[in-house]
């Protein structure tokens, strides 16, 4: 699958992975900063911003596009952050590529599997009406009456794009993405461990990752790993703090 990606920089090549409902987008600007010491690729996972939509969607598929994008730019020795839903497909990908790269980076998810939570957002982007919106303050009057964070709204209509024929359009495949919602819940599995260095990073105000909880399982799949947290940060931790998930990732990817 031939995945929409931005390159940025040069140097060791490191690859950024957003989560659920986000694009490459959400990346720009940290992107920009890693990109002063590294090659950065920011990636659209499948299904998401400008990359293809199909049907099928799991951890296993875009685990095998990241392979195929690994191959097609003949990336080795590289280092790869992923949040959230990508933070899942980096994990997958490690485990079973783990001579690929050198280090990984974590944001805010466990390897667990995470109870449904979505329904409202999913809820909120059926809710628009969009061939009668005639601008994005209309969708977001009609997303706020599903979805109450401001950011939160913000952070999804980033999906919104006006088409060829001027209607309105979502960049990710909802249809795909509401039908496979339990894989992408589900947890991450390996009989082997990946033995590199590994940082999970977590929101201080975010409940995705309980350390003396998920510590065990995150060590038996990455022994080397170790939790750190960004205070006065929930789940989107790089958009909110972003200076400190800047100096903590480069203490890391540079140590």
């Amino acid at each position: 699958m031939e995945l929409n990606y931005k390159v940025l920089g040069e140097g060791q090549p490191l690859l950024i992975l957003h989560g659920l409902f986000g694009t490459l987008d959400n990346w720009q600007t940290l992107g920009r900063e890693f990109s002063k010491t590294f090659k950065v690729y920011l990636i659209d996972l499948r299904n998401h911003g400008r990359s293809p939509h199909t049907p099928e969607f799991s951890y296993q598929l875009m685990t095998d596009d990241l392979v195929e994008f690994f191959d097609q730019h003949q990336l080795q020795d590289a280092l790869v952050i992923g949040h959230s839903m990508g933070g899942k497909v980096s994990m997958n990908f490690a485990l079973q590529h783990p001579d690929r790269l050198s280090k990984l980076l974590v944001a805010d998810i466990a390897p667990k599997a995470y109870p449904p939570h979505h329904d409202d957002i999913i809820a909120g982007f059926r809710s628009i009406d969009l061939n009668a919106i005639q601008n994005r303050q209309e969708a977001d009057d009609q997303l706020a009456q599903k979805v109450d964070d401001f950011g939160t709204r913000m952070f999804l209509l980033k999906n919104l794009y006006r088409k060829d024929d001027n209607t309105f359009g979502w960049r990710l495949n909802l249809d795909a993405i509401e039908q496979n919602l339990d894989k992408v819940l589900s947890n991450i599995e390996s009989e082997a461990p990946f033995t590199k260095p590994t940082l999970f990073l977590r929101g201080g105000n975010s409940r995705y990752i309980k350390p003396e909880q998920d510590l065990p399982q995150i060590q038996s799949l990455f022994p080397q790993a170790t939790i750190q947290t960004i205070e006065n940060a929930g789940h989107w931790l790089h958009a909110e703090q972003p200076q400190e998930f800047y100096r903590l990732t480069m203490a890391f990817l540079q140590a």
